[in-house]
């Protein structure tokens, strides 16, 4: 179906709730003295007024919830780290965005690193660490060049060193530019990386809260839940109960992508659905409609146009049998091969695979040798219930989640388009293309729902 902006019954200023994104299109807004016209570092005066526990439990009853996928309360995570164990305390922030399809921690980087640093610097003293680091994709050298003046700026200005605001309080901030590997988007592949090893995943337990960075307590988060610290403390938790759901509190970022009119960053609080995002983008580019789409990056399960009215949050997304993972929202019309785009994400996950656990290495290899095979016109029909087979000794049995996202495509997307599977199969190619399928030949009206007749 074609999403018209109607779709939604109120304003786009009243759906969209701009808070980390509420200057980003100002001047030399990444500076620290655009942010302090922001009431920027007022969230970490009145944090280190409180008691660290009393900070971590304010977080906790604020309900944030972690933005870089999994959506584990931030103050539970906080609360794991050991109190009076005589060992360093770290904060490391997951910079690493590495999702296909996210794009919403480096846009924020890049235009209010600030938040960032003032995030970090009242989770350091909820969890009495006096050292932090983030692990930046190493790509981004334009978001590394802002951050390094972020934290510098930070320092000149007080909020970073020794004593910050008499509090007692001494931080360093750590910038490391990571090597571009995706399997260090998972936690502990991350902290080995750090550390200066090969990044792959850790075995757990123990896990990064009793034995993360150099073996001592490691609280790890994603940049959007470290940077919305700063206005729960300021505006107050219950301020930020009010936006979102019960159980999927707050706002949030959304990044759209894909085939629609006015692809971004839409700012909203959790629980808006994917029907209203596109009405106030204005829809699916003109003269298509949607086929599919990910609501969290391609390592969750695809949904269809049948799930446009499905409340983006925690739950109902995984009621709708997905996952809201980083709030990807990659929209794909009817000019898409779902076997195509399926097999893309494959390789991809193929390729990124660090290869120390048997059903990933060896799963995701096979998966690629069948999908590229049905793609081609070689596949048989039996090559279905292999690629569910082979997903089905990946998923729950790797090392860490990468196996898992590598299965999540290939589930939904025969799950929702067998017969498309089956087309290539018995058309010998893609139905897609003409020249490298006879089902042009044997269904003269396959253009009523294949791509090539749409605007051709």
């Amino acid at each position: 179906m074609t999403v018209a902006p109607e779709i939604f019954e109120t304003s786009p200023e009243k759906l969209l709730a701009p808070v980390l994104s509420a200057f980003w299109d100002e001047p030399r807004s990444w500076t620290l003295e655009t942010y302090l016209r922001h009431e920027g570092y007022e969230g970490a005066r009145k944090a280190l007024a409180m008691t660290p526990d009393d900070v971590i439990a304010y977080v906790k009853d604020s309900g944030l919830r972690g933005r870089g996928g999994a959506g584990f309360p931030t103050g539970m995570k906080w609360q794991f780290i050991p109190q009076g164990d005589d060992k360093p305390h770290y904060l490391v922030v997951n910079a690493d965005e590495s999702e296909p399809g996210t794009c919403k921690d480096i846009p924020l980087l890049f235009a209010n690193p600030h938040s960032l640093i003032e995030g970090m610097l009242i989770a350091c003293w909820a969890i009495r660490s006096s050292r932090a680091f983030i692990y930046l994709r190493g790509e981004t050298v334009p978001v590394l060049r802002r951050l390094h003046e972020a934290v510098r700026e930070a320092y000149a200005a007080g909020y970073l060193g020794r004593n910050i605001l008499g509090s007692g309080l001494d931080l360093d901030i750590t910038v490391h530019a990571g090597a571009g590997a995706y399997i260090c988007g998972e936690e502990t592949a991350l902290l080995d990386s750090l550390e200066g090893r090969r990044g792959q995943p850790r075995l757990r337990p123990p896990f990064p809260a009793v034995a993360g960075l150099y073996a001592c307590p490691t609280v790890v988060n994603n940049v959007e839940s470290i940077a919305s610290v700063p206005a729960i403390l300021n505006k107050g938790k219950e301020w930020f109960r009010s936006m979102g759901s019960e159980k999927s509190p707050g706002f949030t970022l959304y990044s759209l992508s894909g085939h629609v009119a006015n692809p971004g960053q839409y700012e909203a609080p959790l629980g808006i659905t994917l029907g209203q995002l596109l009405g106030m983008s204005g829809g699916m580019r003109p003269g298509h409609r949607l086929k599919f789409w990910t609501p969290g990056g391609s390592s969750t399960p695809l949904l269809t146009d049948e799930h446009l009215d499905v409340p983006l949050d925690y739950e109902a997304v995984g009621a709708a049998g997905s996952m809201l993972g980083t709030k990807a929202l990659q929209c794909f019309d009817e000019t898409t091969c779902v076997v195509r785009a399926v097999t893309r994400w494959t390789e991809f996950y193929a390729h990124e695979s660090c290869g120390k656990c048997t059903p990933c290495r060896e799963g995701t290899y096979w998966l690629v040798q069948l999908l590229r095979d049905i793609e081609a016109g070689k596949g048989r029909m039996s090559d279905l219930d292999k690629l569910a087979d082979i997903a089905d000794n990946i998923n729950g049995k790797s090392f860490c989640a990468l196996g898992d996202g590598a299965a999540s495509p290939i589930f939904s997307s025969l799950k929702y388009f067998r017969a498309e599977y089956e087309q290539h199969v018995k058309g010998r190619g893609c139905p897609f293309d003409p020249a490298r399928s006879t089902v042009w030949a044997d269904d003269p009206d396959n253009h009523r729902h294949s791509p090539v007749g749409v605007n051709a």
